[in-house]
């Protein structure tokens, strides 16, 4: 699967790419979405894959969004969030469409006062999908939000950018509030940790960007002995905190990875079956199918 780099989303629908892109303190840009389509170049299409940025996008119209390896139907507003960590697109239902979007990198938040790291935060955390349908009264203030930037983006003020960097961080916050609280609040415990630490650690395998690329922890004793905590612990603190054994959440993981690789890439079923860590196809096969109720070539039809 393609990783679509900051110089590639400018060649591929301007035509051309930023001088300033390079830049150590990062890049930012805020598009009107009725504009930016009308600039599209005619040959370019919306590809589904992940992106070396970080995108926010206020959208007001039907739309199928796709992230990951779900579908979510927009019947009207939704504000979206996008990490470089999962591919996403999403898909117009209908011709009346309006919105904003943001395109920014990690370097850019970091020189804000606070320090943000954008992976520490609960919106851009792994196992959901932040796609948030809004009521009017909330559309409307994104939107005044997404206008602030994309009138201080064009002045000539000298601190524009901390002004921006502010902006980011409201839309942020905005859609942090939209998540159940018992996301957003985690428990500063020791076993709070423990997930924590695994769940970064699952996270850090993926995504899988080349068939020769294999996943080097596979196992509940590979990421126990990783944390250096008995095997036991770490399955009794998953199933205290989640619900869920460790073997699930790997599987789970797993199966996530494999469905996007199936849909996204043209990699054959061997390929696929390697680098997720399986020595034989068959075993892939049944796996897939324990955990889908289908088969890997039926899914990828």
């Amino acid at each position: 699967m393609e990783i679509i780099s900051l110089e590639e989303f400018y060649q591929n629908t301007a035509g051309f790419v930023p001088s300033d892109i390079n830049k150590e303190i990062g890049h930012f840009n805020v598009f009107k979405s009725d504009e930016f389509n009308a600039r599209m170049r005619k040959t370019d299409t919306m590809l589904y894959n992940r992106r070396a940025y970080y995108k926010i996008s206020f959208i007001s119209g039907r739309n199928k969004a796709e992230y990951a390896d779900k579908e979510i139907n927009i019947e009207k507003n939704a504000l979206l969030f996008a990490t470089p960590k999962i591919p996403y697109n999403w898909t117009p239902l209908d011709e009346k469409q309006f919105g904003y979007f943001c395109i920014f990198t990690t370097e850019f938040l970091i020189q804000s006062k606070s320090g943000v790291i954008l992976d520490d935060l609960p919106i851009f955390q792994p196992g959901g999908y932040p796609v948030f349908q809004v009521t009017d009264e909330e559309a409307l203030s994104i939107e005044s939000i997404f206008k602030k930037m994309y009138n201080e983006l064009n002045s000539d003020y000298a601190y524009k950018y901390d002004l921006l960097r502010n902006y980011v961080l409201e839309l942020i916050h905005y859609g942090q509030k939209l998540q159940p609280a018992v996301l957003t609040h985690p428990l500063h415990t020791a076993s709070a940790r423990v997930l924590s630490l695994f769940v970064e650690l699952l996270e850090r395998q993926f995504p899988i960007s080349s068939p020769h690329h294999k996943l080097n922890l596979r196992t509940a004793k590979d990421y126990a002995d990783r944390l250096s905590i008995h095997v036991n612990h770490l399955n009794k603190v998953l199933k205290d905190n989640t619900g869920k054994t460790t073997t699930a959440m790997i599987s789970g993981r797993i199966v996530q990875e494999a469905k996007i690789m199936l849909k996204q890439t043209d990699w054959n079923i061997s390929e696929i079956s390697n680098c997720l860590g399986f020595e034989q196809v068959a075993h892939f096969s049944n796996f897939f199918k324990k955990q889908t109720s289908t088969s890997p070539l039926n899914y990828r039809l």
